[in-house]
């Protein structure tokens, strides 16, 4: 079998438009998710027990369920209860934000709990909020602890944006199937387009170990 070089060379424009698209829905994914992480990171740990069990209930459910099951759940269920159709646009950026901030709430209560009790006694004592010691003291503490587990959910939801295309969401993958569907070359197009996700994915993990070192070297000063 012949490897048709020029073929990838047309359709990398399309490619690279839906790797565009790819970004874009991870970026706002998890740009939402650490925000839904943060607060339901926080309220794992709550004293309220209510709160703490609506908290454990989301995160248990969302990382005990398939993210394509989401997908389809604010899909395909949900406009069946609120009587209209969901934009694809939307709907991947729900189920995907969704999913990502119970993962990063996980994230944010293991950094959150690294921090040495005492860093709150201490902010306490100064006649500060357990709000204000909250953010003034622990999370920029336990953010810089997680750093490399934020990374790796950019990661893997920058991958997993890919199931979106069961819903006719024209991201990265999808438009490799659109180009298959008309030109049958499916080696050469999923070989390409798994490029594009190993240049993506390459290049976050080197940003992530740069703000890492980053980081450490601020410590140090």
């Amino acid at each position: 079998m012949n490897f048709d070089f020029n073929l990838v060379l047309q359709s990398i424009p399309l490619l690279l438009m839906g790797a565009g698209v790819t970004v874009k829905i991870t970026v706002l994914s998890v740009g939402f998710g650490l925000l839904i992480g943060m607060f339901a990171g926080m309220a794992r740990l709550s004293k309220i027990w209510m709160v703490r069990v609506a908290a454990s209930v989301y995160v248990d459910f969302i990382r005990g369920t398939p993210l394509l099951v989401q997908i389809f759940i604010i899909y395909f269920a949900l406009p069946m209860v609120v009587g209209r159709q969901i934009d694809p646009f939307i709907a991947a950026i729900t189920a995907c934000s969704i999913n990502s901030g119970a993962y990063i709430a996980e994230i944010f209560r293991a950094g959150i709990q690294s921090i040495d009790n005492g860093q709150m006694e201490a902010g306490r004592s100064l006649g500060m909020t357990w709000g204000q010691t909250m953010q003034y003291v622990i999370l920029p503490q336990a953010f810089k602890r997680i750093i490399p587990p934020l990374g790796n959910e950019f990661i893997a939801m920058l991958k997993d944006s890919s199931l979106v295309s069961v819903i006719g969401f024209e991201e990265l993958t999808r438009r490799g199937q659109l180009i298959i569907a008309r030109t049958y070359a499916s080696f050469e197009i999923w070989l390409t387009v798994a490029f594009i996700y190993l240049v993506m994915t390459l290049t976050i993990s080197r940003l992530v170990d740069y703000l890492e070192r980053r980081y450490k070297i601020d410590d140090k000063h």
